[in-house]
């Protein structure tokens, strides 16, 4: 009677892989781009609409700037929350850097929106540049009030003769010491 091991052919031993070269690292740029592109890719909001469509009065819709209002003070209630619990709170906890960081990230994207003439992803990515820019408000101690005095006073005032009645710099009580490009 034969073995069992007879009926088995033998197994051929496979080459060894070849070793392929490392990668060298990935540049930061490029990963920063990567990342850009599939957080792009997450948020893109289901119906793509042209900038050029009608676009219906606020009221029409039931929104109302006092909105910024109302988030600022949930901004404000949550700098103290869980990081865990809270996106604010968590940004917050982040820091001025990576507070503004963000607030950067996300109007390059709705800079990015305006210049595909996406309409819809347009104003769902300027919402979140109101968001991160109360946040920055929050960090920074600004108080909506503020900005809202400031927009007053520049009202009724054209943007030509307002920027030309300027100095060069940005008001000293400001706080700031920088220089503006014209």
């Amino acid at each position: 009677m034969p073995k069992m091991s007879d009926k088995i052919p033998p197994k051929t031993p496979k080459p060894p892989k070849a070793k392929s070269k490392a990668k060298p690292a990935p540049k930061k740029k490029a990963v920063l781009k990567k990342a850009l592109v599939k957080k792009l890719a997450r948020k893109q909001p289901p119906v793509v609409t042209p900038i050029t469509a009608p676009v219906p009065p606020p009221q029409a819709l039931g929104a109302s700037p006092a909105v910024l209002d109302r988030l600022w003070g949930v901004v404000m209630s949550r700098r103290d929350a869980d990081p865990n619990v809270s996106h604010s709170a968590r940004l917050l906890s982040r820091g001025t850097g990576k507070v503004a960081q963000k607030f950067g990230e996300e109007a390059v994207e709705c800079v990015i929106e305006a210049a595909r003439n996406n309409r819809g992803a347009l104003i769902y990515e300027s919402a979140d540049v109101l968001y991160h820019l109360i946040v920055v408000w929050v960090n920074a101690g600004i108080r909506p009030d503020e900005i809202w005095a400031e927009l007053q006073r520049r009202e009724g005032i054209s943007g030509i003769a307002e920027k030309a009645s300027r100095a060069r710099e940005i008001p000293v009580e400001l706080g700031l010491n920088t220089t503006k490009i014209p």
